[in-house]
């Protein structure tokens, strides 16, 4: 038993390292930029291309990944995407055509897209479920001390060692993470009377309780992919007259808080027996602090409280993407959490758009109160998200006692 379980300790490991070395392999460029810059004899458009064509990569991947790691299991698609992340570092190095490097860039897009789905599946293998969104947040908040501490080494491993160098020894700690992840996952046991990918696919988004948790859980999802990740900064410069350094930290916050958030509302979440109930707290937390942002009231010292707060909240996904994978068979777990973080994280793209298209026609980024009306859609939807989930709560406990 303390063997079986020491594994299962060493195999959730193994999936939150890769999760993080994706994160340390997506900056990673960032830090490099003048010397791929040189190499290439590039501009800084040509680099924003070569940023950006990740996410195609990562978006377009999921729902075949997910699909995947259903019926092969993690051990060989993990394996698999790890070695795709190493064999997109090489054209930086090896390559003589930028070309090259962006077809990298979108490679390691496919890689990171297994990284947190093949956690999911894993943890479902190893622990009970009563511990899933626990050891989950875990993971996540090891991904995110890589994307946020990842950046200081790899700068000082690039001025000491040149960033070739760099790129070997990551790609080494690659392949040894991929022999690692082939040797120590279990392999999944084979399901009779498997049916189709297209009944897989059509039975995730015919489940109306899916459906809905993930447009609600997306209209929730401003504060950070709409507000911490473009606007925020500029917002603060604005608004309320913030200098360039208190501007560019105070964002950096929602990622501070949302590495503790996740372990504590999953903690909440596990005390309590009560999901949605979380996240409908976590919900109002962050529409209460961005109603007073956006009416002015708050101060430096409130509003570092406040992000930080927020950020906590934010991790309020993990338990929507876990609570979703509960409505459906276990056989399609991992389509629905690749489905659920699809559609979640497509919102992103909405308030990316809806905020900049409302601050053009409210008088531009010149315009105080431009932003301030940009920034209020947040709120807005949140309420929204809060409403909805009120409502799943309500049907959910329906559904319960009637039973």
């Amino acid at each position: 038993m303390t063997n079986s379980r020491m594994i299962a300790w060493f195999v959730w490991f193994t999936a939150s390292i890769f999760y993080a070395y994706q994160y340390i392999l997506r900056v990673m460029p960032n830090i490099m930029l003048d010397d791929i810059m040189n190499k290439f004899d590039i501009d800084a458009t040509i680099y924003g291309q070569f940023s950006g064509v990740y996410y195609i990569g990562y978006t377009l991947l999921h729902l075949p990944i997910g699909i995947m790691l259903d019926r092969f299991g993690p051990r060989k698609v993990m394996s698999g995407c790890i070695l795709l992340s190493v064999i997109s570092l090489l054209p930086l190095i090896y390559a003589d055509n930028f070309i090259y490097p962006i077809m990298g860039r979108i490679l390691l897009g496919v890689g990171s897209a297994a990284a947190i789905m093949g956690t999911f599946k894993i943890i479902r293998m190893t622990f009970e479920e009563k511990h899933f969104t626990r050891m989950l947040s875990f993971s996540v908040t090891i991904g995110l001390l890589g994307a946020i501490y990842g950046g200081a080494p790899v700068s000082y491993m690039n001025e000491v060692l040149g960033y070739k160098m760099v790129i070997q020894i990551f790609a080494s700690l690659g392949l040894l993470l991929s022999f690692v992840t082939y040797v120590l996952v279990p392999e999944i046991e084979p399901e009779e009377n498997r049916g189709s990918v297209l009944a897989d696919i059509k039975l995730v988004f015919a489940n109306k309780k899916v459906m809905a948790l993930c447009i609600f859980a997306g209209f929730m999802v401003g504060p950070l992919e709409g507000f911490a990740d473009v606007w925020a900064s500029v917002f603060l410069k604005q608004v309320y007259g913030f200098d360039a350094i208190q501007a560019a930290y105070l964002p950096s916050l929602f990622f501070v808080g949302m590495c503790f958030g996740g372990p504590v509302l999953s903690f909440i979440a596990e005390k309590t027996k009560s999901y949605i109930g979380v996240i409908i707290g976590a919900g109002i937390l962050m529409f209460v602090v961005f109603a007073m942002l956006v009416a002015k009231l708050l101060t430096v010292s409130t509003i570092t409280i406040g992000f930080t707060l927020v950020g906590v909240a934010c991790a309020y996904q993990i338990l929507a993407i876990y609570k979703a994978s509960t409505y459906v068979p276990d056989h399609v777990a991992g389509l629905t959490t690749a489905v659920s973080n699809m559609i979640i994280m497509s919102f992103g793209y909405f308030f990316h758009t809806i905020i900049g298209l409302i601050i053009d026609n409210f008088g531009g980024a010149q315009s105080k109160e431009a932003f301030v009306f940009g920034v209020s859609i947040i709120p807005i939807t949140l309420a929204f998200g809060v409403v909805g989930f009120i409502m799943i709560a309500f049907h959910d406990n329906k559904a319960i006692g009637k039973k």
